[in-house]
């Protein structure tokens, strides 16, 4: 019996700010910035709130998934194939003054790091400002020319590692044979690229249940405690990734 609104995080200079001035019962916060001027808004209204890949706030429930850990399982399995030279494929975020990474960013980068650093790894990273595979290929298509390129690329989502193997196969590159290519999401898209796309699943079909039980439940008038979900994420080892080239390794 309710009606879903999606709005947008940000005014576009409008006299009208949605989360200021829609008339709404509750709100699942997604993935928005740190500072976002919408969630300040919602908070304002003491409106019912869940927040979904954010940051954990002490006062707010959450739903997240363990980006971390999946990261890091994606990073290991290159690892463990012996590729030394790695690239990452991830979103740009504002730095200085600016919002900040997202959370699924910095959770990311992070497990990345931890499974790289160990080893000694200081992996490449290529930024792409919109979140499109043709910027992925032109984002990495110039280090994949080069005559260090990286024998594997690691990828802040799936629709980045699609663009990661346009560019390979655009510099005549062989995947898995001379590049291997991981992705994030285990997208349906995913298990029919050429070559299938190995990749980290999150259950996202969970993820909103979860998130809209929580916002429906506060809606409801009952207060439960707060409560910071967490789930799992897990590695799909696809055709996309195998041992290094020769003289790729070290």
């Amino acid at each position: 019996g309710l009606a879903l609104t999606l709005l947008s995080s940000g005014d576009d200079g409008l006299d009208i700010v949605p989360a200021r001035d829609v008339a709404i019962d509750g709100a699942l916060v997604y993935s928005c910035l740190p500072r976002s001027t919408a969630r300040e808004w919602l908070l304002r209204r003491h409106l019912p709130v869940v927040d979904v890949d954010q940051d954990p706030d002490p006062d707010v429930p959450s739903v997240n998934v363990d980006d971390r850990g999946g990261a890091r399982a994606a990073a290991q399995h290159l690892v463990d194939l012996g590729h030394r030279r790695i690239a990452l494929v991830a979103l740009a975020a504002d730095g200085g003054d600016g919002p900040g990474p997202a959370h699924s960013q910095q959770e990311r980068l992070a497990g990345w790091y931890e499974a790289l650093a160990p080893v000694g790894i200081e992996p490449v990273t290529c930024e792409v400002a919109t979140h499109g595979v043709d910027q992925a290929a032109a984002a990495i298509s110039e280090l994949l020319a080069s005559d260090d390129r990286p024998t594997g690329v690691l990828c802040f989502s799936d629709v980045l590692g699609f663009g990661v193997l346009r560019a390979a196969h655009e510099a005549g590159l062989d995947v898995p044979g001379d590049l291997s290519v991981v992705g994030f999401d285990d997208s349906p898209a995913s298990r029919h690229s050429q070559p299938a796309l190995t990749t980290v699943h999150q259950n996202v079909v969970e993820k909103g249940r979860v998130a809209t039980a929580a916002l429906t439940e506060a809606i409801g008038g009952t207060e439960p405690p707060v409560r910071h979900e967490v789930l799992p994420t897990s590695l799909v080892v696809r055709t996309s990734t195998a041992p290094p080239p020769a003289d790729g390794a070290g």
